[in-house]
């Protein structure tokens, strides 16, 4: 006899904007089994010890052809997609713009600008430095890969979170143009924004931090990394923030850029391709006089540095102490 079982499975998550990310299929299983005698009639009619084992055989080989079928393509699936997650999350109003927050303790996060109308999460949880090692007797480790994805959406804000504290997790976040953002994490892992329209929050500890063809307004610190931002437009009403401790800043504006500079840097040099009108009034004192309660007097003097941009504008900060800082004009190229 002969049994054949042919499966086909196709995966499609095609969120408004995006293309579909994997397409799978498994051929057909075929199995033949070549048919036993029959038994001979009268005094001979029941079946030996051969027919028997034969029949069984051919019992268990159809049952595991249709179990290698029906399963195959599931595990397939499975395997297409690795260690990942992905919720796809829509805007209660999608008229309006959006808030995203993720903040974790390890990994990385990713967030991309893009012209749909939900905010699509995509999470893998990073193999550690000894995936491959094998333990006592030489048993194979057994991989952890779930991510602890938690999404939630009330009124277009979105929270973001994994309830991993020491497996690193590595976010990808699709979000429409028109959102602002609240990005924070403290290990293992760096944070890039891309095409997004919004106020941008960013604070990374322990990685660097990269804003590319963003507009509106933003905040950004690396404790101990470089800070790189190019934007495309800047909201000319509001204030925004550089910072980092152990490494550069490096941020391009728009040509028109109207701005009051505030820049500090202890162990750095900052450099413009501005005409910076520096301040010309002397340092600022903060006294404080504290003897009238047996305390001390103390004098502070302001160590930051001032200046304006064609006029004066909102106010910009850079603070460093062990990097150079750049404010660079968009169109100018490098000498």
């Amino acid at each position: 006899m002969a049994l054949a079982a042919g499966v086909n499975a196709r995966h499609e998550a095609e969120p408004q904007g995006l293309k579909p990310t994997a397409e799978i299929r498994s051929g057909a299983a075929r199995l033949e089994v070549v048919p036993f005698p029959k038994p001979a009639v009268g005094l001979f009619a029941k079946p030996t010890a051969w027919h028997r084992a034969a029949a069984n055989f051919s019992v268990k080989a159809a049952l595991s052809s249709v179990f290698l079928a029906l399963f195959t393509v599931p595990f397939a699936a499975a395997a297409a997609t690795g260690n990942g997650d992905r919720v796809a999350v829509p805007l209660s109003d999608p008229a309006r713009p959006a808030f995203v927050k993720a903040h974790l303790l390890n990994g990385s996060i990713v967030v991309k600008g893009y012209e749909g109308k939900e905010v699509v999460v995509e999470a893998r949880a990073r193999a550690g430095e000894d995936s491959d090692r094998e333990s006592a007797g030489g048993m194979h480790r057994i991989p952890i890969n779930s991510t602890g994805l938690e999404v939630e959406e009330e009124n277009n804000r979105v929270n973001v979170g994994a309830a991993s504290t020491q497996r690193a997790i590595d976010l990808t976040i699709s979000v429409p143009v028109h959102t602002s953002l609240s990005l924070h994490t403290v290990n293992d892992g760096d944070i890039s924004v891309s095409n997004v329209d919004g106020e941008l929050d960013v604070n990374d500890v322990n990685g660097s931090v990269t804003l590319t063809g963003v507009s509106g307004t933003a905040v950004a610190h690396a404790l101990n990394g470089k800070v790189l931002v190019t934007f495309n437009r800047i909201n000319a009403t509001k204030p925004m923030a550089f910072s980092s401790l152990n490494g550069d800043i490096d941020v391009t504006f728009p040509a028109d850029l109207k701005a009051n500079l505030i820049i500090s840097s202890d162990r750095g040099d900052v450099f413009s391709d501005f005409d910076v009108a520096m301040a010309a009034r002397a340092p600022q004192q903060v006294a404080q006089d504290g003897r009238g309660s047996d305390g001390s007097y103390h004098v502070k003097i302001d160590k930051t540095v001032r200046g304006t941009i064609n006029g004066g504008g909102p106010e910009i900060q850079f603070r460093n102490f062990n990097g150079n800082i750049y404010i660079r004009k968009a169109g100018v190229k490098a000498q």
